[in-house]
């Protein structure tokens, strides 16, 4: 499946990126719990690798299936100068406040240990937030700073310049648009980006997507399929096709003549995938 999407801002944005690295001490990564490893901007891993000290957040970790974030979560944190912690939308503001914190004086420590020994008391912990487009960097900074300091919204490439918001006397986030890479070179990594909202609707074959979605879902989590869309034993034998079809009939997406709305199938069944409404689902 092909997908490729990079808006003129996100050539901007990188540029913009590379120039203000240099004013903080800590990258705060968001990934997408559900696939991790693919909504890592390549581009982005390459500026910031062997500069700065990382903490990645898998957000989104309510709609992960449990035991991929918990794989995840260890993978990272094996890494050189790099926390892990996962995050939701629903995590009190007290609690993510601690786990930043304690992340934070982590990868930090030594050079916080410096500055003291030269006599500097009090310090500031600069954070640069970074990620791929709707993986939620603006509602994590505004759960953090209890107001709406950055604009969100459901759709990818809402935030469109770089914003300071101070935390508490300790720490500073600066807030980046989100940014993709120009090209997707393995097609898988289209597909999951294109299913989990990552991409705007309106540069894949949603009908492509949501066939390969459910040939996922079959494989790996087919009880949750089964269950959500009502799928007999004997379903599985048919072609995709044929199970998006039953899915838009037992929704009653149905055009003139029976025929079922394929188009308006698929939005729904990737619409669903998205909200968790068919479980908790990774993709990798």
């Amino acid at each position: 499946m092909e997908v490729q999407w990079f808006p003129g801002h996100m050539a901007k944005t990188k540029r913009m990126i590379a120039e203000q690295l240099k004013m903080v001490d800590v990258v705060v990564e968001l990934v997408d719990a559900r696939l991790p490893l693919s909504s890592r901007n390549p581009l982005l891993d390459e500026l910031v690798a062997k500069r700065k000290p990382r903490i990645m957040i898998l957000n989104k970790e309510d709609l992960a299936d449990r035991r991929r974030t918990d794989y995840y979560l260890n993978y990272f944190n094996q890494q050189q100068d790099c926390r892990a912690i996962a995050f939701n939308a629903t995590v009190g503001k007290k609690q993510l406040i601690g786990k930043l914190k304690e992340a934070l004086l982590s990868v930090t420590a030594e050079k916080r240990t410096k500055m003291a020994q030269k006599g500097v008391k009090r310090q500031t912990i600069r954070c640069m937030v970074i990620g791929i487009p709707n993986v939620g960097k603006s509602t994590l900074i505004n759960i953090l700073a209890g107001k709406k300091s950055a604009k969100t919204g459901d759709k990818p490439g809402v935030t469109r310049g770089t914003q300071w918001i101070r935390l508490d006397n300790d720490i500073e986030l600066l807030d980046t648009p989100g940014i993709l890479w120009p090209k997707f070179d393995d097609p898988i990594v289209g597909f999951k980006l294109a299913v989990s909202g990552a991409v705007s609707d309106e540069v894949f074959d949603l009908e492509e997507a949501a066939w390969q979605l459910l040939n996922f879902l079959r494989e790996n989590y087919p009880q949750e399929l089964q269950k959500r869309y009502q799928l007999e034993e004997e379903d599985w034998s048919k072609e995709t096709l044929t199970i998006m079809e039953k899915i838009g009939a037992n929704r009653g997406f149905l055009l003139k003549g029976a025929a079922v709305d394929l188009g308006k199938t698929a939005r729904m069944i990737i619409t669903e995938f998205r909200s968790g409404k068919i479980g908790r689902i990774s993709l990798e």
